[in-house]
Parts: structure tokens; C-alpha cells; sequence
């Protein structure tokens, strides 16, 4: 008997994940939301079975509604696209954000993972201002706090700030590929730190965060161990604030390979 052409083909993802304590139905239509990537033109009823492991008579049912709420829409060619009513839930949530309710809490899980300050830095034309701070708990440290002014082409913070921006050079290739960079004794011979980007919808680059101390506490060894926790950070931090968190998951993959540096 032939099998059923209602059926996802052979090469289709795995199922949906569903929340613990949702609705299957919402979760479904979610991965159908969710299936559309930055470069398609439109998805046809068979790309989309593909792409989510759903039956097209599922997903045939779960297009009504969004159509009707207009998360979707369809073509005359028979293909879906993403909707104006997405549209507007996410000017609606980039109206509401506000930067430091999200960077703030995860700034203090690294200040107290690490015991070190933490900073995020954002460019404004060819210098970095700190616009917030989680100072360590240390008599001892960095010195910086929001407003204050420092240079891109020294310390972790400003070369990574450059290095996303698209400057040209081996150095802000590996950068770009490694997702991180540390500095010691770059900006001030007494000091150390290791930055990573943040991602946002509303510009690709939004700045950067920033583990930062005396050379005496933070050495090579504890900037090595924060590499992990910093990407995964930032990957965080992107995701809240609908960025693209691709090249940081890339990194995190070489870390985990142990290729980088």
C-alpha cells in the first residue's frame, strides 16, 4: 500500500518540543511560526511538514487560525508567509524592552559565578561608553563605572565591539569565529578581562559584555574557565532581546571541540 502523501517525508525534523504544562496545540503552532528563517520566500505545505515532522492535515487546521489572526499568510502561488500580526507583537515587544532589565540579571550571575566586575559596553562612533555596571564585591578592582568613556583599540571590550562591527584582520577573524577575546594588560598593565558580543533585533550589534579585574585575581586560568560561561551569556542575552544568536552557537561548538585558542 502506498504510504499516505499526508505524511512528512522521510527527511523531516524531529517533533516539536512541547511545554511540560502547555497546550499541544500551541506548541504546534509555534513550530510552524517558528519553522521560517531569515532567508525564505514564502514555504510551501511540504517545506513546512519538513521543517516541523507535523502531518499537513495538522498543520493544514493550525494555518487557519493563524491566518485568520494574521501571523500568516498565503499566497496565490499556495505558499505561507510570516504576517503582519507577528509584525506587531514584536514592535509591541520592542517598545516594552527595556536593555537593562534584561542585561542586568545576567550580568550578576557572572559577577557572582566569577566574583570579578562585570560591564556591557555599546559604540559610540570610535569609542565605548559603559552604560551598565555590576561592580565585584572586592576592595580591590577595575575601576569603570556607567558613563565612563574608553577606547576601541584596547582591551577585550573594544576589540570586540570592532571586531563585529566588520573590521578586516586576522585578528577580528578569530574574534568573530571564537565568539570572545581576552585581554591582559592591554588597556592598563594591572588589568585583565574577556568580552563577548550582544545581539539585538533592533541593531545586529548591541554591545558587549565585559569580565574585567587585577591581573592578580584574574589570570589566565579563571578567564579560560569563564569563556563557557560568558558565550553562553551572551547567547542568552541575544535571545531575549531577538538577536541572532547563530555566530555565538558557533563558538560555543569550538569551544566545546576545543579548537579555539
Amino acid at each position: 500500500m502506498a504510504a499516505s502523501s499526508n505524511r512528512p517525508s522521510a527527511d523531516a525534523v524531529a517533533a516539536p518540543s512541547t511545554s511540560p504544562d502547555g497546550v499541544a496545540a500551541l506548541d504546534r503552532a509555534f513550530a510552524i511560526l517558528f519553522a521560517f528563517r531569515p532567508d525564505d520566500k514564502g514555504l510551501s505545505l511540504a517545506e513546512l511538514a519538513t521543517r516541523t515532522g507535523l502531518y499537513k492535515s495538522t498543520i493544514l487546521r493550525l494555518i487557519a487560525s493563524l491566518t485568520h489572526h494574521r501571523m500568516l499568510l498565503r499566497s496565490d502561488d499556495g505558499r505561507y508567509f510570516v504576517g503582519p500580526g507577528a509584525l506587531q507583537l514584536g514592535a509591541l515587544f520592542q517598545r516594552g524592552l527595556q536593555l537593562g532589565d534584561v542585561i542586568l540579571p545576567l550580568m550578576r550571575g557572572l559577577r557572582d559565578e566569577s566574583g570579578e566586575s562585570i560591564s556591557f559596553y555599546v559604540r559610540q562612533q570610535n569609542l565605548r561608553v559603559c552604560l551598565h555596571r555590576v561592580d565585584s564585591t572586592h576592595a580591590v578592582r577595575d575601576h569603570v563605572r556607567e558613563g565612563d568613556v574608553l577606547p576601541m583599540d584596547k582591551g577585550s571590550g573594544g576589540r570586540v565591539l570592532t571586531a563585529f562591527g566588520g573590521a578586516h584582520g586576522q585578528l577580528y577573524e578569530t574574534i568573530r569565529r571564537e565568539g570572545y577575546y581576552l585581554s591582559i594588560g592591554e588597556r592598563d598593565a594591572e588589568t585583565a578581562g574577556i568580552s563577548t558580543p550582544v545581539f539585538s533585533a533592533g541593531q545586529p550589534l548591541a554591545g558587549v559584555l565585559t569580565l574585567a579585574g587585577p591581573r592578580s585575581r584574574v589570570d589566565e586560568v579563571l578567564l579560560r574557565r569563564m569563556r563557557r560561561p560568558m558565550v553562553e551569556t551572551s547567547i542568552r542575552a541575544s535571545e531575549l532581546l531577538g538577536g541572532d544568536a547563530a555566530p555565538l552557537r558557533a563558538a560555543l561548538a569550538i569551544l566545546d571541540t576545543g579548537k579555539g585558542r
